[in-house]
């Protein structure tokens, strides 16, 4: 098999688990604008456009069936993280910021999660790359993250992304660069540049070891050294059922 051959059979496990695996319906989704339905509608048109593609490729040999949903991992050093380094419990969430799944936990879920978890010291939160290759934007959106990172401003950059992730086409990379205090021109030289590109290769290599093949996807579990030790979990859920999860954790470490 190819190499080529290779990207394009794990594009289109990830393009069916976009969708598959967000764990809401459309209709489902609480709190939900109608714009956002209709960008959710158009994101589940543009995986079918990508997948009838995808479907004309030969096919070589048996696919490997999904890892199961404990992880054991080496967690890769740097990147960004928010809350306490000795936090009893890491999530490790793997995103693509043009991705319509993410900006519905980002606004929905991650706000609760941040406030009773990650402010709190019980959780530290590690966000990392996932660009996905159908979504034109997404790579260059975490290119993006990674300039404004330059001039601690990370945070504030993906989330003027996340909340735009409909609107991520260069120009307004910049005007998002400008909104958030950002010295423009030297964000615009680094967001010209491919000095980041190899780093946002070994996030998607780090999520694909770890058995994410759609967005957004989590690893959520206990620290050693670089050993994170827990499980994966899938989809724009809605806070309960991370709360749940946690709490299930915590109660474990105590035992």
């Amino acid at each position: 098999m190819n190499k080529r051959f290779a990207r394009n059979s794990i594009i289109g496990l990830a393009i069916a688990s976009s969708v598959l695996f967000c764990g809401v319906s459309v209709s489902q989704a609480q709190g939900m604008t109608q714009q956002q339905a209709q960008e959710m509608l158009q994101e589940m048109k543009a995986i079918r456009q990508a997948l009838d593609k995808l479907s004309t490729l030969p096919v070589a040999g048996q696919a490997a069936p999904p890892p199961d949903d404990k992880v054991n991992m080496t967690l890769q050093s740097g990147g960004f993280s928010m809350g306490s380094a000795s936090a009893p419990l890491v999530i490790v969430e793997y995103t693509d910021l043009q991705c319509p799944f993410c900006q519905q936990f980002h606004n929905a879920t991650f706000p609760q999660i941040k406030a009773n978890y990650i402010d709190t010291g019980k959780v530290r939160f590690v966000s990392r790359d996932f660009p996905l290759d159908f979504h034109e934007n997404a790579r260059r959106a975490a290119v993006a993250g990674r300039c404004a990172g330059e001039q601690d401003k990370y945070w504030e950059m993906r989330h003027a992304m996340i909340v735009n992730a409909d609107k991520l086409k260069p120009d307004n990379l910049i005007t998002y660069a400008g909104n958030v205090k950002l010295d423009v021109p030297k964000f615009t030289t680094c967001l010209n540049s491919d000095k980041y590109m190899p780093d946002i290769d070994k996030n998607i290599a780090e999520g694909t070891a770890a058995g994410v093949n759609g967005t957004p996807s989590f690893v959520i579990g206990s620290l050693d050294k670089d050993k994170l030790k827990g499980v994966r979990l899938v989809g724009a859920m809605p806070y309960a059922q991370v709360e749940a999860k946690i709490e299930e954790m915590l109660a474990q470490l105590k035992n």
